[in-house]
């Protein structure tokens, strides 16, 4: 991305903004943005609608995904497949008591979580908090945003940088941004139709 190309001209030049911490905050806002996005109820059964989840095992909370295999062998249902059968049982009770408002069953030695459709109302909520992890992840993008100019203007007063280099750094973190934005806009248009698809 810019902060490379920028680096490289920086080197020439004596001065020295690095921006790679700022696009690394700005991906790591990305993929948090997904994973919350991931444990959005489509209607469809996914693995991931599970990840949340803690167990209580060997004498500490572990994630469900370290005690059992998680699949989803048809779409209405999840499967949960524990590696030591003696956690099913704490395996349901997680799930349970989780807030997803599922209600596992188990046999011995599997527990299978059925998730129910979802109503046109509970499809609307959904796209409403798939609204607001959007925000959420674009508040935390424009953050990351002021806190690169910020250091870019610091470093400005104390003379470790020039006025076009300040602008170059601005434009280089804004053009991250719109990447970024744009990427956002993908991936929740996508959960979206996901979402009202029946």
């Amino acid at each position: 991305m810019f902060g490379i190309l920028f680096g490289i001209e920086q080197i020439k030049r004596g001065t020295m903004f690095d921006t790679k911490p700022y696009e690394q905050k700005m991906n790591q806002a990305f993929e948090h943005f997904q994973e919350e996005l991931g444990k959005v109820r489509t209607g469809r059964a996914h693995p991931d609608m599970l990840a949340s989840v803690t167990v209580e095992a060997y004498g500490t909370r572990m994630p469900l995904n370290q005690v059992a295999n998680v699949t989803a062998p048809e779409p209405q249902t999840i499967q949960v497949n524990p590696f030591d059968p003696s956690n099913i049982k704490a395996i349901s009770d997680a799930i349970r008591i989780g807030d997803m408002g599922f209600n596992p069953s188990d046999d011995g030695r599997l527990v299978r979580v059925s998730v129910p459709p979802l109503t046109e109302e509970r499809r609307r909520d959904m796209v409403k908090l798939l609204g607001d992890k959007v925000e959420d992840c674009r508040i935390a993008m424009r953050t990351i945003r002021q806190d690169a100019l910020k250091e870019a203007k610091r470093m400005k007063e104390a003379k470790e940088l020039s006025e076009d280099d300040v602008k170059a750094i601005e434009k280089g973190v804004d053009d991250d941004m719109r990447d970024f934005q744009a990427k956002i806009d993908e991936v929740f248009k996508a959960k979206e139709k996901e979402i009202m698809t029946i």
